[in-house]
């Protein structure tokens, strides 16, 4: 790593070694390279005390890096077409990263920015959280620092920020008519869908997704910091997956007016059932694929069991309706990235 630039910086070089083992230029040999004169030891001995001291990291103060040279064109180069390499050589779309249609560069997810920091040797450290929950809301602030490994400098940070009131998080299917028909009128709604379909939903409790807003403000803010310190802005966006679909298909579009595109609701007292609540249901080839797609994307089975019935209504994957079919599986998928 090479410190350049009055402006702070940080150059981040690493190298590969004859086996294909990426390490810092100023860090510590890769085993398969000896140091001539040094017993086997010696040499452990040696590696050991080059290692940073954690604790030490920890009480590390900001650093201000001055009377450095600017990075030449040559090494800003380098360092976007190393990130470019792992895009293409060890990142997995839908896995990694993902692609927003309508969008010109891929979004960044938790997965991607994990391999890009370790291409780097770079240590994730949370600095601060903001605890900024009401009595009827959960709403946490993330800050999250980027460490050099090898030297401990401090390269750049990142914040991210999550909320229960975000329309994934702040509704829910009811479990039964009766709740919904129980539920206060300020504790339930009826929202349209693309299709004209009518969904009827009762508010989460803040508490029951606590845990998973701070997860995601914590993702948020690690995803933030890696392209501001390794400058992969010009190759990721971020967050764009977590938006609803109205609202990032006006971001895609370039309207930023959000204010106006609020889907429209039916007033609580006048409650309708669900259309597909009645409707078939789908065959078991599509079940057994549903339960497949859940299953590689990560989800145990109480899992996906106690999702299907807080989000849906449903107590066993057979009883999906065959017109919510699609619209599930694209769920079940996105919520094991987050």
């Amino acid at each position: 790593m090479a410190l350049n630039g009055s402006t702070g910086l940080v150059l981040l070089q690493p190298m590969l070694g004859q086996k294909g083992e990426m390490f810092s230029l100023a860090g510590p040999r890769p085993p398969h390279v000896k140091r001539a004169g040094r017993e086997p030891g010696q040499r452990q001995a040696e590696r050991i005390r080059q290692m940073p001291d954690t604790q030490s990291l920890a009480r590390q103060p900001e650093y201000t890096i001055d009377h450095a040279k600017p990075a030449t064109a040559v090494e800003v180069r380098a360092q976007v077409n190393l990130i470019q390499e792992v895009l293409r050589g060890v990142m997995k779309n839908d896995t990694h990263y993902g692609t927003i249609p309508g969008t010109q560069k891929p979004t960044l997810y938790k997965a991607g920015a994990e391999k890009i920091l370790m291409t780097f040797r770079i240590a994730a450290a949370m600095k601060q959280v903001d605890d900024l929950s009401t009595a009827d809301s959960i709403r946490y602030r993330v800050t999250i620092q980027g460490v050099s490994q090898h030297s401990g400098i401090i390269l750049g940070e990142g914040v991210g920020e999550c909320s229960s009131d975000e329309e994934k998080y702040k509704w829910r299917r009811p479990v039964h008519q009766n709740e919904y028909d129980a539920a206060p009128n300020d504790r339930k709604r009826e929202k349209w869908t693309r299709d004209g379909k009518v969904w009827q939903q009762v508010r989460v409790d803040p508490a029951d997704v606590a845990n998973t807003v701070l997860k995601m403000a914590s993702k948020r803010a690690l995803v933030a910091m890696t392209l501001v310190v390794t400058a992969a802005s010009d190759v990721f966006v971020q967050d764009l997956e977590d938006l609803p679909e109205e609202v990032r298909e006006s971001v895609v579009e370039g309207e930023a007016q959000t204010a106006a595109i609020q889907p429209p609701q039916r007033k609580a007292s006048e409650p309708k059932t669900h259309p597909s609540n009645g409707g078939s249901k789908i065959s078991e080839p599509q079940r057994k694929r549903f339960y497949a797609i859940a299953k590689g994307a990560g989800w145990h089975d109480d899992e996906l069991k106690r999702w299907l019935f807080a989000g849906y209504g449903l107590e066993h994957t057979g009883d999906i309706p065959v017109a919510d079919y699609d619209a599930i599986v694209k769920a079940v998928q996105e919520e094991a990235k987050s």
